[in-house]
């Protein structure tokens, strides 16, 4: 009888251990409610279509669930100095900000101190935008990620 329990028991202890210790996944739309009104307001500063804005932010932070996300509030995967070597004992290549505001505002600024920025038509379709900012040495393969983000947008019927 012991020997059936055992296997039951352990399932419930790992199961139970693994809900203590996770953290609670930001929901897909939620976290597009929450950041699309900021896109929304740095497209009218810089000129980058907000769902361009949006959409490298959840690509490259998995809607806010990634370590990098949580841990650096840095959703575009923009490199640079941090202190979670200090802090968490982590040695990262990625930039950290103080706010999400902060670490979006610093993607837009990034692209608008890039070559291509200045003879971007404004009013050019997000294609265009993933194309030539992947293609500028932010991502190592354009055209996939380029389609990733494209599918996130439609699946998410923000296109």
């Amino acid at each position: 009888m012991l020997k059936n329990i055992r296997p039951i028991i352990f399932a419930f202890i790992l199961l139970f251990t693994q809900n203590l210790f996770s953290q609670t996944r930001i929901s897909n739309q939620s976290y597009i409610d929450q950041y699309r009104p900021l896109c929304d307001s740095l497209s009218a500063k810089y000129g980058i279509p907000s769902l361009v804005i949006l959409g490298i932010g959840i690509y490259e932070s998995d809607y806010g669930n990634s370590k990098v996300c949580r841990l650096l509030n840095n959703h575009h995967g923009l490199a640079g100095k941090n202190n979670l070597l200090k802090t968490h004992g982590i040695k990262s290549r990625y930039k950290q900000f103080e706010t999400d505001s902060l670490g979006y505002v610093a993607f837009c600024e990034y692209v608008a101190a890039r070559k291509y920025y200045q003879t971007m038509p404004k009013d050019a379709d997000i294609g265009l935008w993933l194309t030539t900012i992947g293609s500028h040495g932010y991502c190592q393969n354009p055209p996939i990620w380029k389609k990733h983000i494209i599918q996130i947008l439609s699946k998410n019927k923000l296109i």
